[in-house]
């Protein structure tokens, strides 16, 4: 077994990180769905840094940056596959992501679910800060919470 690498997503990985997405919570309860996830990746996001984890040739792992949200840049997905979590994957994307946005930008800004408890840990684990929700924005009946990590102001005077 080798160790896993954060590597650019390549046309190649789009079946397998469908398959990974709409296998998974949070995103089953959120209603997406295989289709959903097809547009999505159809062609691959444009003007976004999309990156996998992979473990012995296994998508094990997504995460996709979109830059220039309010005055850093926007994780707008982030996933690892129910077979390869908790066994620090999520972290590796993080790791992986983190220093290329410090590099441009001071504030890497995420969402979750309200819901989604095992998420909301893994980013005040890394440093994430809530900064508040916005009710009923996917769902009814739930929020999604703005999350921020930051490298300090955007002007420093």
């Amino acid at each position: 077994m080798t160790d896993p690498i954060v590597r650019p997503m390549t046309a190649e990985d789009r079946a397998a990180v469908i398959e990974l997405l709409a296998g998974s919570d949070p995103w089953k309860r959120l209603g997406y769905q295989a289709g959903d996830w097809d547009i999505y990746f159809t062609p691959l996001p444009q003007g976004r840094d999309s990156y996998v984890v992979d473990q012995n040739g296994n998508v094990a792992g997504i995460a996709i940056v979109r830059q220039k949200f309010l005055l850093g840049d926007y994780l707008e997905l982030l996933a690892v596959a129910d077979w390869a979590r908790g066994k620090g994957l999520g972290g590796k994307l993080l790791g992986h992501i983190e220093p290329i946005v410090f590099g441009r930008a001071t504030n890497l800004f995420a969402c979750v679910s309200d819901f989604n408890a095992q998420a909301r840990a893994f980013y005040k684990k890394h440093g994430y800060q809530e900064i508040g929700p916005m009710p009923n924005f996917l769902i009814p009946g739930s929020a999604e919470i703005l999350l921020r990590k930051t490298a300090g102001p955007a002007r420093k005077s």
